[in-house]
This record gives structure tokens, C-alpha cells and sequence, in this order.
């Protein structure tokens, strides 16, 4: 380490060069990084969801729609209303009339649809007008058309992102020893960024979810290993080492301090990749990438800023602004028989809340205190005119019968609003596009001649070769009118057929409605079947209807049957959530439990750390069900596994502490003591900037995703400190024996010994030397020695002097 520290400090302008040019290539790399707006192409393939979705990608269009609720109007100016928004270019159809589906308290409900799908601009504009249009009165609209999401987030987190780093500037002001310091940590995290926003096009593309909040979550997991190096350099500067020979002795010991810490944050990531829903491999492999980008920073940048910054940073040296928490700890001593069973018993109590916290699933249902106003709307217009929950069936095509069937038995259920299919879809006059009619029915209807309708008969009869049309009397002949159509269209087309002008303006404006109902209705092997529900998006009541409407259409299509539709997705989380949440919790509090087993080769000592930063997560998931809320399950997922793996940290650094310094100190309280002194600067300071941030994202952002995963992180991070600097150091003390009963060590004699002179090595050696060292050793010692010593061998010679 020493020898690669010398390199890297020496090199230090080589370094620049070479971050100069990756800092350029990946800011000019940032704009051909694919975000991806839509969350249910994370979906696992094999869902029905995903399916559904996909086939109707591929064989349908969705129209743009809007629901617009005008309050405080009269009837008549409501019909006026309608009428103006009808008019507008790029509007098809303002549904509305006088039942209570559109008029009842003094407010009117207008459901418009477009002529383009909700991205289209055709759409976006005639939805603009829409919205001058109603703008003086008291609306309420809801729809997807125009609205831009990913702009809308990226515009709340560049806001955010502003008041972080203002904050998180005064922060490192109070706690560093140097007003020059917060430079290099700017300099340093900036190019970390840079590095980790910039090559994110190397996946395709990513969430809008990871695109808004890795570069705040980098900050807030991150900062605190240049604050652990930038600490370990002053302290050596202050034992009296010149500018280049601190940063070299630093950077060997943070190389190893740093790489340890980042394995449990790394770690808990790794844990959110193996998430069935695959956003969690998007969040936890952009943020784990932003971790490596962050410690390259760190040792290859950060080394040869101290030294440049050298000068700069000796003569704005300030004193410690950080207070002495001793009396905080002699307290903790003291009380250390009372907070670890109210601990365990809160833990106890928090794992049976935070079990039945109510998850939701859509991001619908969150109940959050700072709502986007098209949620603000929609929960306005169902107060008063109920939900509309809209699901669409997949069947497959062809069986008009069939179809009809399920639409006039789903009709009837009593949640069901409204069914929608071709074999509901008027022709004239109550008959129905896909009844079957003979060759004068249909001539009466699309306005042609009956010779020339019959003549159509017996040529679609041909065509499909049924013989009968031409063998028989053509009148006897019955086709589903939309299949007849269909031909006369195509030989319209053909030239074949030729229709005067009121028969050509006839069949063109039946044209026009058929394609419509086809291109949302039918494709080319499904047919698509819309329900709108009076229910909410999730729980037992619409779980309930779905299998309803698949167990109606089971008796005629079987296992033929995909049902797509918000309902649907949450369902689908739903059942992957159980499994997502226990692979989670086992294998980041496994990952993390051998990292520290490795670390300080003791058994006993994980289980104490890991417990203290569980009982924090249970605690901090227990606050929806205490408060009466709920919880968007990805929230929990992704908080819980950050939550585990970057604040064990704390955990961490106290513990370093405290096994150092009871090895020199001998008292186990004033170790404990003088470990929560020295430990809470940097406790404090990444501590206070993780919380600080998750907050931010909480209150000021306006989608309900990354709301909820930054009020859980701010209040999961603010929980877990207070448990670091209250129960944990009880926990040393009072597990102390476990955590020496526990050591991996194959010398289990580990008596201190305090020599001076020559000594010889060869095994493990931790404590001071001059300088503390922990490592592994073979050689020849000079000069005094306290520490704990593991070795093969021991042997001391001391000359006169020594003596």
C-alpha cells in the first residue's frame, strides 16, 4: 500500500492528465444515455402484465384520453362547455350528459379522447387547448397526455440537488480543520459524478428513477470516503509529517479503511440487483458503479489535490468547531443495562409493525404529502364521481359471439362501469358492428344498392370459400357486418368497386369510425376487451374483480386470457414482493455479517452490529403503520438493502475505535468513551448528509417513487445514527466477552505485552509501533512495541542501550 501510495502521490500530474480526459469524454457521454420513462418494461417477461403489454405494443393503439372536472357550474354551462371542447382539432369524442356519471353536485365530468396516442403532439396540442379553454373555471384535470414525468423529476432534483450541496458545504465547513477542504471534496465528488453519470450508456438505457436520484445518493453513500481520507491527512500533517509524507501514509491507510467500508454499501446493492423486478438490478448496478467511480476519485484524484491545495489548506486552518461528545459518553456507560432491553424489546414490537405496514404497489395508491397535480385531480374527481379503473382483456381474435358474450356478462357485474369491445361497438340504430347481416341489412346500413351489396356477399363469399353465397340465395347468406366492410373497403380501394358521391361520403365516415374501433379493438391475433371499474387500483376488492372477469372468460377461451391494467401490475408486485423482500433481507444482512467476520475475525462481533442496524431498519418501517399511512414497496426494497449496507459504516468506524483503544487504554469504559469522542465527527458528518439528502428528495420531490424511497432513507439514516451513538457502544461493552470468546484466531493467547529494543516476527501484528500498524509481518522490529501480538514466533534481543 505504502509503495502504490508513493506511485499515485508522485504521479499526481500524470493522474490529472488523465482525469481531465475522462472527466471531458463522460460529460460529452451524458447525452446519449437512454432513459427510459416507462417502469413496467422492468417487469419479469413471464409476468401477465408484461405480456399483455407487450402484445398490445405491437397490435393495438391507445388513444390519448382525459378526465376534466369543472366545479361550481350549471348544467347548461356544462352542455356549452362540451360542446367547444368537441370542436377542437384533435378531438374526437367529450363524453357527457345529465346522469351521475357526468353531472351531479353542482360539478360536471367531461371524458375526452383524442385522435393520438398520449405522446403524440397532435394530441399534447389539442390537450393545451383543452386546458385554455377550461381555464376560468375551477378545474380538475386528469390525463397522461403531454405529461413529461422524467423532465418534471429531473427539473425537482436539479432543485434539489442545489439546496443539498449548499447544505452539505456548511456541514463539511463545521466539521473540517481546513475552509480549503470543502474545494477538493467539490472537485473530487464532481468528477465522480461526471465519471458515473457518463458512462451509464454503457447499460442501454436506465429508469427515470436511477437517472434522477444516483447522482444525490452518490453523494450522500460516497462523501464520507474522502472525508476519511482528507480526516487521516491532517492527522498526519498534525504529528508533525511534511505535505507529501501525510498524504502518502494516509492514502496506504485509506486504501484499506476505505475498500472495507465500501464492500457492506457494494454489497447491500448487489443484494437490490438479484430483485426480480428488474429496476432493482437498474438502481443497485448504476449506484454500485457510482461507488468504484467515487473511490477512484478518492485514491487517484484526491491525493494529488491535497498537495496542490497544500498551501492553501495550512494557512486557512481554523480551530475544531466539532464539540467533545465525552459527557455523552460517560451517560451512555452508565445507562448501559437499561437501553439494551428497551432496545430489544422495541425491536421486538417494531417487527411485528413494520410486518404489517400496508404496501402498496401502484403508485396510485401512495398517500404522500407532496402529490403531483394530475394526482391532486384524479383524487378530486374520483371524491366525487367515483374511481375509474380501467382493465383491458386480451381474447383471441375473431369469435364476435364470444366476445359479446363476455362483454354483456361483465356488464353486469355491479363495479363494472363500462365494457368496451367491437361486439358492442352500434352500427345504426342498436345493432352492433360485429352482428351478422345479409346482403339488404348491410345495403340499408352502409347506404349502397342491395344488387351491388349482394354482389359483395357472393364475392366475400368466394373469397372465403363459402360456396353457399353463390349457390344459394344471396339473402339467406348472414356475415359479421365488419368483415363485409372490411372487403367493400378493400375493393373499394382496388377499384374494383365504385359508389356515387353520397354513398362514397356514407361509407367514408363509416370508414373512419371502423378504423378507430380496429386499431384500439382488434389486432392482428388479439381482440381487446375494455372494462372501466368503479374501484381503487389495488387490495381485495379489485384483486377480487379480476378474477371475476377471467373466470367469464375462461368458459370460452380458457387459459387464452391476459388481463392488463394497473390492477394487474400491483397484483403482480404484490406476489413478487414476499420473495424480493426476503432475498433482500437475507443476503445484505449476509453479505455484510462475512465482510465484518473478515474484518475483525470475531463471530460474535457482526451479529452485535448487524442487529443494531436491523432493529434501526425495523424501526424506521415500522412509522406507516404508527402513523396510519402506507408504503410503496419499492421503497422499502431499495431503502432497506441502502439502508443495511452504507450506514453499517457508522457502525464500523466506532467499533475500529473502540477495539483500538481498548487494547491501549486497558479500561473498556474510557475506551468506549474516547471511541464515541473521536468516532462522531465522521459519524456526524456522512450521517447528517446521507439524512439531509433523503429528506430533500422526501418533501420537494413531487413523484411518488422517489419520494418515498428519500423520506425512508433520511428517516431510516437519522435512526440508525442514534442507535450507533446510543445502543451500540452498550452493546461493546456488554458483548465484550462474546466478542474475545468468538475471535478467529489460531493463538487464541492474546495477553498485551509492552516491550522495547529488537523484536522478532513472524505472525499478526495490531497496535501502535511507533504509528499504529495492523498487518502482516516477517522481519525485525525496532523500537517499542504495544500491542496485541499473534505469532509463530517471538523473540526479543536488547542491547546496553536498551537496558
Amino acid at each position: 500500500m505504502v509503495k502504490l501510495s508513493r506511485f499515485i502521490v508522485d504521479k499526481r500530474k500524470a493522474f490529472f492528465l488523465v482525469f481531465i480526459i475522462v472527466a471531458v469524454f463522460c460529460a460529452s457521454s451524458i447525452s446519449k444515455v437512454k432513459v427510459n420513462d416507462d417502469i413496467t418494461t422492468y417487469l419479469p417477461d413471464t409476468t401477465e402484465t408484461r405480456r399483455g403489454l407487450t402484445i398490445m405494443d405491437e397490435e393495438f393503439v391507445t388513444y390519448g384520453t382525459a378526465r376534466v372536472m369543472l366545479s361550481n357550474i350549471t348544467y347548461d354551462q356544462a352542455r356549452n362547455v362540451a360542446d367547444t371542447l368537441e370542436l377542437i382539432d384533435g378531438v374526437t369524442e367529450v363524453a357527457f350528459d345529465d346522469t351521475e356519471d357526468h353531472y351531479q353536485n353542482a360539478s360536471a365530468l367531461f371524458d375526452v379522447t383524442f385522435d393520438g396516442e398520449a405522446g403524440d403532439p397532435a394530441a399534447i396540442a389539442a390537450m393545451d387547448e383543452v386546458r385554455e379553454q377550461v381555464s376560468g373555471y375551477d378545474a380538475s384535470i386528469s390525463t397522461e397526455v403531454g405529461l413529461d414525468t422524467s423532465a418534471q423529476l429531473q427539473k425537482e432534483m436539479g432543485v434539489i440537488l442545489v439546496i443539498a450541496a449548499a447544505v452539505i458545504v456548511a456541514v463539511l465547513l463545521f466539521t473540517s480543520k481546513s475552509y480549503m477542504e470543502v474545494p477538493v471534496y467539490i472537485i473530487v465528488f464532481a468528477v465522480a459524478a461526471v465519471m458515473n453519470m457518463g458512462t451509464n450508456y454503457w447499460f442501454g438505457t436506465i429508469s427515470f428513477i436511477t437517472n434522477a436520484i444516483a447522482v444525490v445518493l452518490q453523494l450522500a453513500l460516497a462523501i464520507d470516503y474522502a472525508i476519511i481520507f482528507c480526516h487521516r491527512y491532517m492527522e498526519e500533517r498534525d504529528n508533525g509529517l511534511d505535505a507529501r509524507e501525510a498524504d502518502i501514509a494516509a492514502l496506504s491507510k485509506a486504501i484499506v479503511e476505505i475498500s472495507s467500508s465500501s464492500l457492506t454499501t457494494i454489497s447491500g446493492l448487489v443484494a437490490l440487483m438479484l430483485m426480480q423486478l428488474r429496476i432493482g438490478f437498474d438502481m443497485g448496478i448504476v449506484l454500485a458503479k457510482g461507488i468504484i467511480c467515487s473511490m477512484i476519485a478518492v485514491f487517484c484524484l484526491m491525493p494529488g489535490l491535497l498537495m496542490l491545495f497544500n498551501k492553501p489548506i495550512e494557512r486557512t486552518r481554523h480551530s475544531d468547531l466539532m464539540p467533545h461528545i465525552t459527557l455523552w459518553g460517560r451517560a451512555m456507560v452508565k445507562v448501559r443495562f437499561i437501553l439494551p432491553p428497551i432496545f430489544i424489546a422495541v425491536t421486538v414490537a417494531c417487527v411485528f409493525f413494520s410486518n404489517n405496514c400496508a404496501y402498496v404497489f401502484s403508485t396510485n395508491s401512495i398517500n404522500g404529502a407532496n402529490l403531483p397535480d394530475y394526482r391532486i385531480a384524479a383524487d378530486k374527481i374520483a371524491a366525487t364521481f367515483g374511481q375509474s379503473n380501467t382493465i383491458a382483456m386480451l381474447v383471441p381474435k375473431g369469435d364476435y359471439e364470444k366476445e359479446g358474450a363476455i362483454l354483456r356478462q361483465a356488464e353486469a357485474l355491479p363495479d363494472i362501469r363500462t365494457a368496451t369491445g367491437l361486439a358492442n361497438v352500434e352500427a345504426d340504430d342498436g345493432r352492433m358492428i360485429t352482428d351478422r347481416m345479409n346482403p339488404r341489412q348491410f345495403a340499408e346500413l352502409a347506404g349502397v344498392d342491395v344488387e351491388l351489396a349482394r354482389l359483395l356477399y357472393q364475392a366475400y363469399g368466394l373469397s372465403q370459400e363459402e360456396y353457399g353465397a353463390i349457390f344459394q340465395n344471396p339473402d339467406d347468406y348472414s356475415v359479421p357486418v365488419i368483415k363485409v366492410f372490411n372487403f367493400l373497403l378493400e375493393q373499394k380501394d382496388k377499384g374494383v368497386v365504385n359508389l356515387s358521391g353520397e354513398q362514397e361520403e356514407k361509407v367514408e365516415d363509416l370508414r373512419d369510425q371502423l378504423d378507430a374501433g380496429l386499431a384500439q379493438l382488434e389486432g392482428e391475433n388479439w381482440s381487446r376487451l375494455v372494462f372501466t371499474a368503479d374501484t381503487p387500483e389495488e387490495g381485495e376488492e379489485p384483486f377480487a374483480l379480476l378474477d371475476e372477469l377471467r373466470a367469464i372468460a375462461s368458459r370460452y377461451y380458457g387459459e387464452d386470457v391476459i388481463l392488463v391494467g394497473n390492477s394487474t401490475n400491483a397484483r403482480d408486485l404484490s406476489e413478487s414482493f414476499s420473495g424480493d423482500n426476503l432475498k433482500i433481507s437475507v443476503l445484505t444482512a449476509l453479505f455484510v455479517m462475512v465482510i465484518l467476520l473478515f474484518t475483525f475475525k470475531s463471530a460474535g462481533l457482526p451479529v452485535l452490529l448487524v442487529l443494531t442496524i436491523q432493529g434501526s431498519i425495523w424501526i424506521n418501517f415500522s412509522f406507516p403503520y404508527l402513523q396510519g399511512t402506507n408504503m410503496f414497496f419499492l421503497a422499502y426494497l431499495v431503502v432497506s438493502s441502502i439502508q443495511m449496507g452504507a450506514t453499517i459504516d457508522y457502525a464500523i468506524v466506532i467499533t475500529n475505535r473502540y477495539l483500538e483503544l481498548k487494547g491501549l487504554m486497558g479500561d473498556r469504559r474510557e475506551a468506549i468513551v474516547t471511541a464515541l469522542d473521536q468516532s462522531f465527527p465522521t459519524v456526524f458528518t456522512s450521517g447528517s448528509i446521507m439524512t439531509v439528502a433523503g429528506f430533500l428528495i422526501g418533501k420537494l420531490s413531487t413523484d411518488s417513487t422517489i419520494s418515498s424511497v428519500g423520506l425512508a432513507l433520511g428517516r431510516g439514516t437519522l435512526i440508525s445514527i442514534i442507535l450507533v451513538m446510543t445502543v451500540l457502544p452498550q452493546f461493546l461493552l456488554l458483548g465484550d466477552s462474546l466478542i474475545e470468546r468468538t475471535a478467529l484466531t489460531l493463538n487464541r493467547s492474546r495477553n498485551k505485552r509492552f516491550d522495547q529494543g529488537t523484536m522478532r516476527l513472524d505472525g499478526h501484528v495490531r497496535g501502535h509501533i511507533e504509528g499504529f500498524v495492523d498487518g502482516e509481518f516477517k522481519g525485525v522490529i525496532h523500537g517499542s512495541v504495544d500491542a496485541l501480538i499473534e505469532s509463530k514466533y517471538q523473540g526479543k534481543e536488547r542491547d546496553h542501550e536498551d537496558e
